[in-house]
């Protein structure tokens, strides 16, 4: 029997409601023997039925029947979320944001040489939009050389840069066992390895990183290390001085994704400061500013500046004039900084709601972020947990979007930038509800 047969076997058995969803699916030898075909064909056959979305892994405790009503990809695509509290998706806002985009179009329409605006820009950015960013940089300890520093398309489009130019299919890249799963799309579609490093408290163990390299060819690590997205953890100085001295023995490329970096006031050192010879920086205006406002950055060692802008011309050309002719305006006057203080605050005001109300349940992340993780006990699922808040309205993400590797913890992320008060604490109610309910 074909592992396309035997997947579709099981796929019309799911289906039919012949397996459940929380079905607990036989271990990979025990499947295998009970179709009679080889290890391998079993384990070829799961692997398809997680690509249909059909089945899951679970830390610890084997292959489940995935439940059909969630979304397949909830907390990595936008799927239909109509009538729910989304506390999926970080969307930052506040009601004067669209005064202040109001005041800086028209004080864009007033200035001069509108008509350049409409034309090819240089595929980096303009020169001088590019020396105000590297200056926003170095704002929080992090210097980038102007030359070396390139526009992009926001943080995403920054990541596929990054591996689009600098790395092959099939290069081997560590990262967290949990980490942001727009990082593992762009791996996915370049068909890159990924391999979890253990860590303790959301970071990177540097004696797991330095193992994993003697065991594996490896070319680049990912972190998050200034407020991890799920975590919120803050990477201490000497681990960070540790991946780096580990990358250099090694000839590791460093990706550095800042995406959230400016929640915390006082960070460590950046890896760009490290060990700028080997360090890409991904950073973004989506979560200090707004998530329409498509700009980002990434700035690269020397030697990476022609491969950077090759691909940054065969993906979008160049950053729309306007768009960062704005944003770079909004960093002169003043005006980021404002933003970014403001999305602390109600990082924080959202951190104490979810501490009043969630009292008592397990939770971990930054005192500034929009969001927060609750990893479940106890042998409690969260897929079951998802399926009751979604029929109550809200809607919240498992830790499978963000799981390296085949097993995801069982853990809730929620999400509330952007999500008023009262929507948050009705969410909060029901999360805390749910997680008290007996399984069943």
């Amino acid at each position: 029997m074909r592992y396309t047969d035997l997947a579709a076997l099981v796929a019309e058995r799911i289906r039919s409601g012949a397996l459940p969803p929380g079905t607990r699916l036989p271990a990979h030898r025990r499947f295998a023997e009970e179709h009679g075909v080889a290890l391998a064909t079993a384990t070829r056959a799961y692997g398809e039925l997680k690509r249909q979305g059909l089945i899951l892994g679970e830390a610890g405790r084997g292959m489940f029947v995935r439940d059909p009503a969630l979304p397949l990809t909830l907390g990595l695509e936008q799927a239909g979320q109509d009538g729910l509290i989304d506390l999926v998706f970080n969307m930052p806002g506040s009601q004067s944001d669209a005064e202040r985009l109001r005041a800086g179009l028209k004080r864009l329409a007033a200035s001069g040489d509108l008509e350049a605006m409409l034309r090819y820009q240089p595929h980096g950015g303009r020169p001088h939009e590019r020396r105000i960013v590297a200056g926003y940089l170095a704002q929080r300890h992090e210097t980038a050389s102007p030359e070396h520093l390139f526009l992009t398309c926001g943080a995403q489009h920054g990541l596929a840069v990054a591996v689009l130019g600098l790395l092959q299919p099939g290069d081997g890249v560590a990262t967290g066992g949990l980490t942001y799963p727009g990082f593992k799309q762009v791996a996915a579609l370049h068909r890159l390895s990924l391999a979890a490093v253990p860590g303790d408290a959301g970071g990177m163990d540097p004696g797991a990183l330095e193992r994993l390299c003697r065991d594996k060819q490896l070319k680049a690590v990912y972190l998050m290390p200034t407020v991890h997205n799920p975590l919120g953890t803050v990477m201490d100085e000497a681990a960070r001085r540790d991946i780096a001295a580990v990358a250099r023995r090694h000839g590791l490329i460093i990706i550095e994704d800042s995406a959230y970096g400016f929640l915390e006031p006082d960070p460590p050192p950046g890896f760009l400061d490290l060990a700028p010879e080997r360090t890409v920086h991904v950073g973004g205006f989506s979560k200090n500013i707004a998530t329409g406002l498509r700009i980002g950055f990434i700035a690269v060692p020397g030697d990476c500046c022609a491969a950077v802008s090759r691909v940054i011309r065969a993906t979008t050309w160049n950053t729309p004039a306007l768009v960062s002719a704005l944003v770079t305006h909004w960093i002169e006057d003043g005006t980021v900084q404002e933003l970014e203080a403001e999305r602390r605050l109600a990082g924080a005001r959202g951190q104490a709601l979810c501490r009043e109300i969630l009292r008592g349940v397990p939770m971990r992340s930054h005192p500034n972020a929009s969001f927060a993780w609750l990893p479940l006990s106890g042998g409690a699922r969260a897929e079951p947990v998802i399926a009751r808040l979604s029929g109550e309205g809200v809607a919240v993400s498992s830790a499978a979007p963000y799981a390296v590797g085949d097993a995801a913890p069982q853990a809730l992320r929620i999400a509330f930038g952007g999500v008023t008060e009262q929507e948050l604490r009705f969410g909060l109610e029901r999360i805390r509800d749910a997680l008290a309910a007996p399984a069943g």
